[in-house]
């Protein structure tokens, strides 16, 4: 039997129906069955399901003749399913690649009635944020308690939704009632914490989005999820709960311009307060204070009197807000007189000031150069800048947090600011300050004032603000003259280049036997275990992790001696979901990316700077980059990276495969290919790149 039975239901979503078409039947791991239910919709929605069904076999496709919403057409969609589980992905929305087989394999494993994943909202200028990963589910009555999970993160078992008759009502806001029931009437509720559904609730033309009478159809929604069965069995408290929830949500809606119109909503005002009457027979008494007079006047259907009280309620809290608001208010301008009177006073010569990836911790080439400062410039006194939910900082390394006054004051009075990224734009370069960037890559890609030349990497680009952070450095650190040659362009500054070698390749190049078998004790790594470390990169051109390299797949075809290190590029905050194969560790979260170096016998990559640091241990190195065109396209290259690569080149899994069964990846040619690549881009990683750095930078010490 198939695992998972997928409903798109589809009217009037054209521009996105074949994108959530191919979020599903793309996804080759996972033979999923899609039923795409036409709800006869106006638009080309029906054709665009023909012509994917008639190129997939996979797909079957509905043709409602009468349009009867959501509700209906996802019904119709049940009733053609044969899978084990339906998930239901509606015609605008999308999950996240890789999704099947990860929510396949939870199924597989936990067996419930339900399983609640994590979603994600993307908003009408396409950014993806507000991820919801569920650590828990309230199942019964107390699930109407709480807010119902999007219907996207519910995948529910075919058999339950049969015998307990559950089904979508007519209507808007069927998607709550649906989830409430079946949280409510669920034998057994599960949770996978990774986002693995993405929402489009703002696009023009969706429902929430769509100013209408209609949205008065969630009081009938909430009154069918208040009538289950185990909501009557309930205590009178928990009853009260869960239709104080409803009422709550229910007077949002009512209240919401964008929403209701201002003429409807007296009519669904009344329809809220027939609600709380029918529904508050056994529940417990209403509360004190003026939330029980909004039930009272509620229940009595006094619109007059709700409003007022509202009013009355909005001035109260604005009264409260004062005191918090004008402390608020005057909390960034206070800071910023503070940081301005710090500025006129005299700068520290003994202080230093470090930060690494926009405050995110202590790492890279700074760490490198404050632990040789406090040997070779003991004299100089470091502080580092990291942001509220930094990772952890080695023991005695003293910090501010970002924002904080201690923060203003030190970064106003240090004379030395050290750095692999940019500090804000309000940061002032002092006269007699010393502002070094190490920056925390050899350039692959285009970087600096070149990157305006391909347009599609430059979303968040402002080169105004990137040409006056370079007139602040006084030494740029590049670690070879690839890098001094490139941004010498793309980082043109008035002070001097220190083409030194990077610093944090230091403990690489020093490293030892014992350093490795520290490493690999470290990861708790079996002795004889063949590790290959897999460093994908950014991609900017989606806006979520989304794999190019099947990890399971790949443990398994390198063989039981063979484990594979995953870790994921930081500006995603993940890799992906969970690994599946026993052989393969997920170690994007691991604090130093240098001990997976020492620990790793070889390298997978694709066009992340990695390649160069690791390039630095000479072992063997490969590059799988299956959409190099696109990559050199987005973001634009210093080098042929396909003809000028580290060892091995592949564009396939079975050529990456094979790269290794065959022992290409260590071969003659790869190792020449090699050789040829660390005489270029590794001459100067001796191991006293960071020592170099500081004896220039902290000379007068």
């Amino acid at each position: 039997m198939t695992m998972i039975s997928v409903v798109v239901p589809a009217w009037s979503v054209q521009g996105y129906l074949a994108e959530a078409l191919s979020s599903v039947l793309d996804q080759q791991t996972v033979d999923a069955e899609v039923i795409g239910v036409d709800d006869a919709s106006p638009d080309h929605s029906g054709e665009v399901l023909d012509e994917r069904a008639a190129r997939d076999s996979r797909l079957t496709v509905v043709h409602l003749t009468t349009n009867g919403g959501p509700g209906p057409a996802r019904n119709a969609g049940l009733e053609q399913a044969t899978g084990e589980y339906v998930w239901f992905v509606d015609g605008d929305d999308r999950i996240v690649p890789g999704a099947l087989a990860a929510v396949e394999a939870r199924l597989r494993e936990e067996k419930p009635d339900v399983l609640v994943v994590g979603a994600a909202r993307e908003r009408w200028n396409r950014s993806v944020s507000g991820w919801r990963t569920p650590e828990s589910a309230a199942t019964g009555a107390e699930a109407l308690t709480r807010a119902a999970p999007p219907l996207g993160a519910l995948i529910v078992r075919r058999q339950f939704l049969l015998d307990s008759g559950i089904r979508f009502r007519p209507g808007w806001y069927e998607d709550v009632a649906f989830a409430y029931a079946v949280l409510a009437e669920a034998g057994t509720v599960t949770t996978f914490e990774p986002a693995c559904y993405i929402r489009r609730l703002d696009r023009d033309g969706s429902i929430r989005t769509t100013r209408s009478p209609r949205h008065a159809d969630a009081v009938a929604q909430y009154d069918d999820a208040l009538s289950c069965p185990v909501v009557a069995a309930a205590s009178p408290k928990l009853r009260r709960r869960a239709l104080d929830r409803a009422v709550t949500e229910l007077l949002t809606i009512v209240e919401d311009d964008t929403r209701t119109p201002r003429a409807a909503r007296r009519a669904m005002f009344t329809a809220v307060s027939e609600l709380l009457r029918k529904h508050e027979a056994g529940a417990a008494a209403r509360p004190g204070g003026a939330a029980g007079l909004r039930l009272k006047l509620l229940a009595a259907d006094s619109f007059t009197g709700y409003r007022a009280l509202r009013g009355v309620a909005g001035v109260a809290r604005s009264i409260r807000r004062v005191p918090r608001t004008a402390k608020a208010r005057l909390r960034k301008p206070a800071l910023r007189w503070y940081y301005k009177w710090q500025l006129r006073r005299p700068i520290d010569e003994s202080l230093a000031v470090y930060a690494a990836y926009w405050y995110r911790g202590y790492a890279c080439n700074p760490a490198a150069i404050y632990e040789k400062a406090k040997e070779l410039a003991p004299g100089v006194r470091g502080v580092w800048v990291v942001k509220r939910g930094h990772r952890p900082l080695p023991e005695g390394v003293e910090h501010v947090i970002a924002g904080s006054r201690a923060y203003y004051r030190t970064i106003a009075r240090a004379k030395y600011l050290i750095n692999n990224a940019t500090f804000p734009p309000e940061v002032v370069k002092r006269p007699g300050a010393v502002h070094v960037q190490t920056h925390h890559g050899t350039p692959l890609k285009t970087m600096g004032l070149d990157q305006p030349k391909f347009p599609a990497s430059t979303a968040t680009f402002n080169a105004e603000r990137m040409r006056r952070n370079i007139a602040k450095w006084d030494f740029s650190i590049t670690a070879n003259r690839h890098t001094t040659l490139l941004w010498d362009r793309q980082f043109p500054i008035r002070g001097e280049t220190l083409e030194t070698g990077y610093p944090r390749n230091d403990r690489l190049a020093l490293a030892t036997e014992s350093d490795v078998a520290a490493a690999r004790a470290e990861l708790g790594l079996a002795p004889g275990e063949r590790v290959v470390l897999y460093t994908p990169t950014h991609r900017e051109w989606h806006a979520t992790f989304t794999p190019v390299l099947d990890v399971d797949a790949l443990a398994e075809a390198l063989g039981p001696d063979t484990r594979v290190l995953l870790r994921g590029h930081y500006f995603y905050g993940l890799a992906g979901f969970p690994a599946l194969h026993p052989r393969v560790t997920d170690v994007s979260a691991f604090p130093s990316v240098e001990t997976l170096y020492l620990a790793a016998d070889a390298l997978i990559t694709d066009f992340s700077s990695v390649m160069f640091d690791y390039a630095v241990l000479d072992r063997p190195l490969i590059i799988f980059a299956p959409d190099w065109e696109i990559y050199r396209a987005v973001r634009g290259v210093t080098f042929d990276l396909e003809t000028e690569h580290p060892g091995t080149f592949t564009r396939t899994f079975d050529e990456l495969v094979a790269a290794f069964r065959t022992g290409q990846v260590d071969s003659p040619e790869a190792t020449a290919a090699r050789a040829r690549f660390r005489a270029r881009f590794c001459a100067l990683e001796d191991g006293h790149a960071a020592e170099r750095v500081v004896r220039r930078v902290f000379a007068h010490v």
